[in-house]
């Protein structure tokens, strides 16, 4: 059994720590390819490197986020490398180039079913797109199997759980030991990213919001971001200290660390959820709905942020909240199917 697997961004690279030690475990065969989509050291590079996670045997360094750009490239590497499985994670343009590019082979698509219901957003249309193309749709829950079922989605779903689940049992112990000298005190954490958030009026009206909190944030400026501050002469407020992009470990330290997490990331919300910590999403929408139903996670209009300081204030984690995304052992399950 040989596995195609196809990342390009910083989450991926993380998702895909556990599962190629399952797969490798599981005796299937993996080549990767870094399709370049995050390039920056700070982005890319440093993942392998602190994480051990396996060389990709293919760097395209294609510099875009244009799945069209992408896809002859990766077309290439399948065909070349004629795999059994091309697997993809989650919702980039790389996963939407990487399900395009597989052809007759079979695409395995991790974090299949999940929906927002906001098709403004490119995620939202690469999931509905890439779960078309799979044959093996990799559920993290069964309402996201349930959504597959209602739009008649003709793969095979199977419910195994979060792989980020797997990467927080597994890394979370070794991340407590680098926590960077940002994780002490009293402070929440602020990462803004999203294309619509860091269009300049926007963000402008968002940093005046987390002004308005009146709270001490550690703040990892993604290189998108910080572009745009320095092109657009975009000041800090006073209460936001900025930091460079930190290394998995060390953002997975300062989170736990925090008392609260305001974000437009998909992947922070379930990590502060997995650690208990309240997060306030700058969104109009998720993915991850059942961390808001069980009230763990609040959403916050990014167009209309005024009433950020109100909800930061009010937020906090439930003492009884459920289980969420499965127990930390969702590669294990996909190496298993698909070794059968």
């Amino acid at each position: 059994m040989r596995v195609l697997a196809v990342v390009g961004n910083r989450p991926q690279f993380v998702k895909s720590g556990p599962l190629s030690v399952a797969l490798r475990d599981a005796g299937i065969a993996e080549t990767v390819v870094h399709t370049g989509q995050h390039w920056a050291p700070e982005m890319s590079a440093v993942f392998f490197d602190e994480l051990g996670l396996p060389e990709p045997r293919y760097r395209l360094d294609l510099r875009t986020a244009d799945a069209g750009a992408m896809e002859p490239a990766i077309r290439a590497v399948v065909e070349r490398e004629e795999p059994d499985y091309v697997l993809v994670y989650g919702d980039t343009n790389s996963t939407l180039a990487g399900a395009r590019a597989a052809g007759a082979r079979p695409v395995a698509h991790v974090e299949a079913g999940l929906r927002s219901f906001d098709l403004t957003m490119p995620e939202e249309r690469n999931r509905i797109e890439v779960d078309r193309i799979a044959e093996l749709l990799l559920c993290p829950d069964e309402g996201s199997a349930a959504q597959l079922a209602a739009e008649g989605v003709r793969g095979r779903r199977e419910v195994v759980g979060d792989v980020m689940a797997d990467a927080i049992r597994v890394f979370l112990p070794i991340a407590r030991s680098r926590a960077p000298e940002q994780a002490a005190g009293d402070y929440a954490v602020l990462t803004l990213h999203r294309e619509a958030n860091t269009e300049p009026t926007r963000l402008r009206r968002l940093l005046g919001a987390v002004a308005d909190t009146q709270r001490a944030f550690v703040f990892p400026v993604h290189p998108r971001t910080l572009r745009v501050i320095r092109e657009h002469a975009i000041a800090l407020p006073p209460n936001v200290r900025a930091i460079e992009p930190l290394g998995y470990l060390e953002m997975l330290a300062l989170l736990a660390g925090s008392a609260r997490v305001v974000t437009d990331s998909g992947g922070l919300q379930k990590e502060a959820y997995w650690l208990r910590v309240p997060c306030v999403t700058l969104r109009p929408s998720t993915e991850w709905v059942d961390t808001v139903r069980v009230g763990a996670n609040t959403l916050v209009d990014p167009s209309a942020p005024d009433g950020l300081p109100a909800v930061l204030a009010a937020a906090s984690f439930p003492d009884d909240a459920p289980t969420l995304y499965g127990d930390g052992y969702a590669s294990q399950r996909i190496a298993a199917l698909l070794a059968s």
